[in-house]
């Protein structure tokens, strides 16, 4: 059950195309898991043409409205079948995942997986620009040491669970994660968990051994 989504402000920024690339393709991946929110999107973007329509048609000449009518009516319909595009599946040692519709595009630049300490794996996402995108996957009993953020950190759980000692955490779930957080991921289902994750500053670990030697570092610079 999905239990943690964007805010309603997230989502109306969203629907109205101002958000930036990196968050609005995570938010956009929520919403294809997320039925709750698909639907509010739909409504804010609705609301938003509705608006940019008003405002239009008190500045063109209503004869146009006319003549772009007419010239619908008189275009030949496409009777092509539209097939549903399939969604991408990400393997390790067996395991297949299926991906959001929203990272499709993104299935040519997932990187190969790498096996951190523990039960841990990482695949980096070639997103351009300066985003550091990647899927983490905790095997059961794995898990990311105690942490906070420099900057922020963007989570979507793509399958499976895991808890942080702030909340438990299930499939579809969206959280957003700052300085303000200090949490310890962990995950002890047996299907193990993965998760797409977007950050745009290093993470700063805060206990024990990972303060001296960080075997992750590599998974949050490119």
């Amino acid at each position: 059950m999905i239990n943690f989504h964007p805010s309603n402000q997230q989502l109306d920024i969203f629907s109205n195309g101002l958000m930036a690339p990196a968050e609005s393709l995570i938010i956009s991946a929520h919403c294809d898991m997320c039925a709750q929110c698909a639907e509010k999107v739909a409504l804010y973007t609705e609301a938003h043409s509705e608006t940019v329509f008003d405002e239009s048609s008190q500045k063109l000449d209503p004869s146009l409205f006319g003549n772009m009518l007419s010239q619908i009516m008189t275009q030949e319909i496409d009777k092509g079948i539209d097939s549903e595009p399939t969604n991408s599946v990400l393997e390790l040692d067996g395991r297949k995942f299926t991906l959001p519709r929203s990272l499709n595009r993104f299935s040519e630049s997932i990187g190969n997986w790498s096996h951190l300490v523990g039960k841990i794996w990482q695949a980096p996402v070639n997103m351009g620009g300066d985003v550091v995108a990647n899927f983490i996957f905790m095997e059961k009993g794995g898990g990311v040491p105690e942490h906070t953020h420099r900057g922020t950190e963007m989570t979507l759980v793509v399958n499976g669970e895991f808890s942080d000692g702030l909340a438990d955490y299930d499939s579809g779930d969206f959280m957003v994660m700052d300085g303000k957080n200090i949490h310890t991921p962990l995950t002890k289902s047996d299907e193990g968990c993965l998760v797409f994750s977007i950050i745009d500053a290093p993470l700063h670990f805060t206990s024990g051994w990972a303060r001296l030697i960080n075997p992750f570092s590599h998974l949050f610079f490119k």
